[in-house]
Formats: structure tokens, sequence, C-alpha cells
């Protein structure tokens, strides 16, 4: 799970990293006020939307009056904000954050996530903040500095300092950005988190450390173990369909492609994206129902799948295990009788009761279009591509 910005540096103050002084605002009266608390005569006004990138799209100003601030949060709120990680269809900003304006020294990248090759938590630090570290990771590695966490031991201390010496931070805040680096991996660790990162932490002028932005992500699997956590959940970031999903226990993301899908397991939906594309078109979403769909979850799947105007086929890629083939038919020639599908149909089934399953979809006075192999639902897919 996601989180804003102004969330994140919440949680962030309640580890004692210093965060600049701000407050969230939903109109420009709100913002203005926040900014004559604040005081002093420079603030930032920030989109809140769970994407980076947003000063490059308009969502972040600097201005330099209590008015400017209003006028900021003004043309900044209810705008849809396009950035390179929202896609073309953007997202619209609900709110901003007010935050002091700071004279900036030196930008630093701090963050702490999971190195999957290694199965362990790594912290990543650099000396260059403010850009993309997987780029900077890419262009110039030697200057990416990581160290990886025993869980069982935590973080002992001389990897924290050899992270803040490797930075260059000045030597009389070596204590701060040791706690600081201390702090951020006992928060990734107690709070169950996927990424928690400070991008940039920036010195300032009067040789303050502070997180100027700073992005959390949950892991969904361990929410249950944080029922406080769920209250940060905005649903207004989700997709509408990803949203109307959830509620039926369908495992689906939209993407922006013209044939749909609908599998059950997250692999068989890989390797489904993997031969629409081959067949020369693009995957519109990924829909896994799972081993227990139901007749109502396959008919609500349809029904979200065409919600999106851009699909022109839909290809259904069963493997039948635990979810046999048989059921699953009857619950396809159940959902499509429920659902106007104008949109050409294959489908492949494979495994327990294949062939009853087929001699289900066969029967049915429904004109689906039954491939009996990958390659063979590749080639019929190639032709309404």
């Amino acid at each position: 799970m996601k989180i804003h910005e102004y969330q994140a540096k919440q949680i962030l103050s309640k580890f004692g990293i210093p965060v600049p002084r701000g407050s969230v605002a939903r109109d420009a009266e709100e913002a203005r006020k926040i900014a004559e608390q604040i005081g002093g005569s420079r603030w930032v006004v920030k989109a809140q939307i769970h994407a980076g990138g947003r000063g490059k799209g308009g969502g972040v100003r600097v201005v330099e009056t209590v008015k400017a601030v209003a006028e900021a949060a003004r043309e900044i709120l209810n705008m849809t904000l396009v950035t390179p990680q929202t896609g073309p269809r953007g997202k619209r900003v609900r709110k901003v954050l007010v935050e002091e304006g700071l004279a900036i020294k030196q930008e630093f990248y701090v963050g702490t996530t999971i190195d999957r090759a290694r199965q362990r938590p790594v912290l990543i630090a650099s000396s260059e903040g403010g850009m993309g570290i997987e780029e900077l990771a890419e262009s110039s590695p030697e200057r990416i500095m990581r160290e990886w966490i025993n869980v069982g031991l935590g973080l002992p201390a001389f990897q924290a300092r050899n992270l803040v010496f490797g930075m260059g931070i000045d030597p009389a805040l070596i204590r701060v950005g040791t706690g600081i680096f201390t702090q951020l991996y006992r928060l990734f660790d107690s709070l169950d988190c996927m990424l928690a990162e400070i991008n940039p932490l920036v010195l300032t002028d009067d040789n303050h450390l502070l997180a100027l932005d700073a992005k959390i992500e949950f892991d969904d699997n361990a929410l249950y173990r944080h029922k406080d956590l769920l209250e940060l959940d905005d649903p207004y970031e989700l997709d509408p369909l990803e949203l109307e999903a959830s509620r039926h226990r369908l495992n689906y993301i939209h993407l922006e492609g013209d044939i749909g899908i609908m599998v059950n397991g997250a692999g068989l939906a890989m390797a489904t994206m993997d031969l629409i594309k081959q067949a020369g078109a693009r995957p519109a979403n990924f829909l896994d129902v799972g081993g227990g769909a139901t007749t109502e979850m396959v008919t609500k799947g349809f029904e979200i799948i065409l919600a999106d105007k851009n699909v022109r086929g839909i290809l259904i890629n069963i493997f039948g295990g635990i979810l046999r083939c048989d059921v699953l038919a009857r619950g396809v020639v159940d959902g499509a009788k429920k659902v106007a599908i104008k949109v050409p149909v294959v489908v492949r089934l494979d495994g327990t009761n294949v062939e009853e399953g087929r001699r289900i979809l066969a029967q049915s006075d429904l004109d689906f279009i039954v491939a009996h192999s990958m390659a063979d639902a590749a080639e019929k897919v190639r032709k309404i591509a």
C-alpha cells in the first residue's frame, strides 16, 4: 500500500527523523492559513498524488508571498497531473502539502528496501539525491552505496556510519546522520515496509539534515498486523476499475493495451501477457480470478474488462487445477450471458476436466473462439489484434 508524501513525513517525524514544517490543505484558503502559521518568506506547495516527477508536471511551486501560496494551491488543486509515473491519463490532485522553504546546501539519497536476490533488507545511500536512483545506479554505479542487513541482528551502528562517511556528510553531523539511518531502518522493519525512501535528504545552509521528500510503501500481506495503517489508504489514488475489482476479491491491474485477459494464477497471467505481446497486441489488464472463482466473480470480471473502452478482444486462459475447467466453463457461459459481450472471446482451457469444459463451451449458444494450446491461442489473438 502506498501513502502520500505528507503521511510518510508524519511517520518519519514519529520516528525522530527531522522534516520541514508544514501541513496538508484541501483548498486555497486552508493553504494560506498554513503558510501564515509557518511564517517566513518562502513556501513550497506540493501536489499530493501517489507518483513521482510532480515538479516536472507543474505540481510543485516555490512561492514567496502568502497570497502566492493560495494562488498556487488554487491552480494545483483539481488539476490532472501527468508525470512519467502516472501514465498519460494522469492523476487528479485533491490535496496539497504546504511547507516552509529551505535554503539547501547539499542533497543526498537515503532508502531501504528488500534485495530479493540476497533475500534480505538493504540500505542504499548516495551523495547525489533528488534524481532517479535507478538511472544513477545504471549510469554511475560507483556513486551508489549499499549495506545489507542481517534481520536477526538488525542494523549495527558501524554499517550506518559506513554510509554516512561514504556520503561525505559534514563530520559534525555524523551522529545525526547515523541516527537517521538507524531510525529509517527501525521504521522499515517494524512497519513491514516494502520501501522507505528519503529523496532528497538535504543539508541546509544552517547545517541541519532534513527529509525534504519521502516515500513509504507497505507490504499488503502484512497489513493485518497494522490495522492503524489502513486509515492512511486513499481510495481516490486507485484506478476506479481496480477499486471495483478489489471489492469483489479480483486481482486486477488496469493497463494501456487492447486485449483483455482473464486467468487463474499470477504466473499464468504473466505468460498470457507475453503471449499477447508476441501476437502483436498489448494486454489491457492483468486479471487473476484465483483458484476459487465463482460465477459471480467471472461475471464481474467480464464487466470490469469490458468497462475499458479500449478492449477489442478477450483472452481467457485457464489451467484447471483447484479450479476445474468444467466449473470455470460454466462460470464463463453464465457470466457471458449476463454481460453484453460485443468483442471476440478466445478461450483456452487445459488441466482437470478439460474435455468437459470444452464440451460446455461448444454446446453453449455463445460464439466463443476455443483454442487448444497456447500457440493456438496466440494465433487466434493475432487475428483479432
